[in-house]
């Protein structure tokens, strides 16, 4: 019987002495291949470190040459975050191949392509903003500062970025809308171009001598918003109207936003007035005749009595 545990207990002895060999070989092993490895670990470490560096002083130095162009700002950002992840991959890859972890090089690749996929399916809408926004920074028809009318709101653009484009209405206010949003839908830029053509419709009376109105309309509007050439005040008789004749009048002004139309509609309608009043020309009130004649109108009286019987 004693025999038989001492035979255990050597037994589990030897066993735990051999793992421990073993165990003790392959760390000797992994210090062997550690210290072997460690010039190319320490050369991929600084190769790295340096294509950082790099990266930071070569975007600085791209950040200027692009602001010295017409590019505008979120052009430059965009631009200069691509270039550095770029060439930061490109020296994460370089430190891989001085390893020799191609193996661990192609398992990141998959491993990338799987997470990009999953990511992509996720994110959809976000990945929808992330380009349309590329789309929208290298789109010369709108950049920062401009007053543009898209998806029911008006206002300058004050940034453009990866996930939105925002405007500052005319009354003060940030609004935030989607860069899909504003590439899936129209939008109006009036900064593109400072000329555009404004409308102010009015009528005369019908004993007015239509040619001398329009001969002392188009001079009003040219002496208060002086065309440039190429250019010319147009007006146009549309309808015989209930009490006038009307028509409407187009002349170029210049417009950077919205408030600039408005102020030309206003010196307009100011010299129109003026003019009239100096001409005696009409601009009648809306005419509303009742007659009285052929309806017969009567009131009657009725007298309503309360009995209030005693009881």
């Amino acid at each position: 019987m004693f025999y038989f545990q001492d035979d255990v207990s050597q037994s589990i002895v030897n066993q735990t002495q051999d793992s421990w060999d073993k165990l003790n070989d392959k760390f000797q092993g992994w210090v062997d291949s550690f210290i072997l490895s460690l010039p190319n670990f320490l050369l991929a470490v600084i190769v790295f470190i340096l294509f950082i560096v790099f990266a930071n002083l070569t975007s600085r130095l791209l950040k200027k040459i692009l602001q010295r162009t017409s590019a505008q700002h979120s052009v430059v950002v965009i631009t200069i975050r691509v270039y550095k992840t770029i060439f930061i991959l490109i020296g994460f890859f370089v430190g891989l191949g001085i390893l020799n972890l191609s193996t661990v090089l192609t398992s990141v690749l998959g491993v990338a392509g799987v997470v990009g996929l999953a990511v992509g399916l996720a994110l959809q809408g976000t990945l929808n903003n992330t380009f349309s926004g590329v789309i929208l920074s290298f789109i010369p028809k709108i950049q920062i500062g401009d007053w543009v009318e898209t998806n029911d709101f008006k206002g300058f653009v004050t940034d453009i970025n990866l996930r939105s484009v925002t405007l500052k209405t005319a009354d003060q206010n940030l609004v935030s809308i989607p860069n899909s949003k504003i590439v899936d839908n129209p939008f109006k830029n009036l900064s593109s171009d400072d000329r555009s053509i404004a409308t102010v419709e009015c009528g005369v009376g019908y004993e007015s001598d239509l040619e001398f109105v329009e001969k002392i309309t188009v001079q009003a509007i040219e002496k208060a918003l002086p065309q440039l050439p190429g250019e010319k005040v147009e007006l146009f008789y549309k309808a015989f109207g209930n009490s006038s004749i009307d028509y409407e009048v187009r002349f170029w002004i210049k417009e950077r936003n919205a408030k600039d139309e408005l102020l030309a509609k206003h010196k307009a309608i100011l010299a129109i007035k003026k003019a009239y009043n100096e001409n005696n020309i009409n601009i009648p009130f809306p005419i509303r005749t009742l007659d009285f004649g052929k309806n017969k109108f009567r009131s009657e009286t009725l007298e309503i009595k309360n009995h209030i019987s005693d009881q």
